[in-house]
């Protein structure tokens, strides 16, 4: 069985400025055989992403929980839901106006 997925985000914390790169890395404490990553936001079925690392340039839509979720074949296994805020959305300075 798998045990112990856990998630971080790079910036720390989780706040990525509008068109920053935002790196996620999934590990698992304890697994046994060939691990296999998935990356999930909000609870979506369709996959962002796999492998141990996703890495996104965030637009004014990623904000939200990102879940990585592990598989050796026989077990699944889900991190906590890491919580992303995208700083500088919907800033009126920023894009120039409508």
């Amino acid at each position: 069985p798998i045990s112990g997925v856990s998630l971080w985000a790079q910036p720390p914390g989780g706040q990525v400025a509008l068109g920053d790169r935002l790196v996620l890395s999934c590990a698992v404490a304890e697994g046994t055989g060939p691990l296999s990553f998935s990356w999930h936001r909000g609870g979506s079925a369709a996959p962002l992403g796999t492998g141990p690392r996703l890495e996104l340039h965030v637009g004014d839509e990623d904000s939200g929980h990102y879940q990585c979720r592990a598989t050796n074949g026989d077990s699944t296994a889900e991190s906590p839901p890491l919580h992303i805020t995208v700083l500088g959305e919907r800033d009126p300075g920023a894009g120039g106006g409508l």
